[in-house]
């Protein structure tokens, strides 16, 4: 009993972070479902799917984070998460696009009900993003050092923001990669050889944007602790 209570103390702010993404998640999923049963309609069902592969990202970092192995397992175990990381890591913020589905017809469902299910999900999606680079960030800090770290950031909200474009406009999928990745290399070559107008704002615009999500974010946490030092 006293070495579960050293270990919730240990890790209490890394329990608090995956218990509140948990019960954001259920209380998506509560909105959802509550709307399906006014509407009589199961419109939206995609944020679910949606919702739950921004989790696997998560996942993935969140255990990879708090791994204590051997050195010579690590540097087998860690190349390989961060691989399956970066496949689907794009599904969290991937979500924030859902908002295009407002400009169709709701019909059988008030507006500002969809907007606030849309942000529930999109910020929840957004988050679990976020906390997972954080961690990878971590990760990558410890092995290789600060300026690593930003530069993996940098790479990764790049990467991120073209494989939220391809996702959108181009229509392949995370599990693309391992199950056609000839198919998907051929798609990604032929948008780098010859971007669209779209291609080039959007990747550009939807990179700066996470980027100033995350720093943000980041300096603020990191205001936290300096007062919690402070006092």
């Amino acid at each position: 009993m006293k070495n579960l209570y050293s270990f919730l103390v240990q890790h209490k702010y890394r329990i608090a972070i995956f218990a509140l993404l948990a019960g954001a998640s259920v209380f998506c999923l509560m909105l959802f479902r509550a709307r399906v049963v006014v509407s009589d309609t199961y419109r939206y069902s995609f944020l679910v799917w949606n919702l739950f592969l921004a989790w696997i990202p998560f996942i993935i970092a969140y255990f990879t984070y708090g791994l204590t192995l051997k050195r010579s397992i690590l540097y087998v175990i860690i190349p390989v998460s961060a691989f399956l990381w970066l496949i689907f890591f794009p599904n969290a913020p991937y979500i924030l696009t859902d908002f295009q589905h407002l400009k169709l017809d709701n019909g059988s469902a008030p507006l500002w009900y969809d907007v606030i299910m849309l942000v529930w999900f999109a910020w929840t999606g957004l988050l679990l993003g976020v906390i997972s680079l954080y961690l990878m960030q971590e990760i990558v800090k410890r092995e290789f050092g600060r300026w690593v770290g930003w530069g993996f950031v940098a790479a990764v909200s790049l990467l991120s923001s073209a494989g939220i474009y391809i996702g959108r406009f181009v229509r392949w999928n995370s599990w693309d990669i391992l199950s056609n990745p000839f198919g998907i290399a051929s798609t990604v070559l032929d948008q780098a050889v010859d971007p669209s107008l779209r291609s080039i704002g959007f990747i550009t615009l939807y990179g700066i944007f996470f980027i100033f999500v995350y720093v943000t974010l980041y300096a603020f946490a990191h205001l936290l602790q300096e007062q919690s030092e402070r006092s």
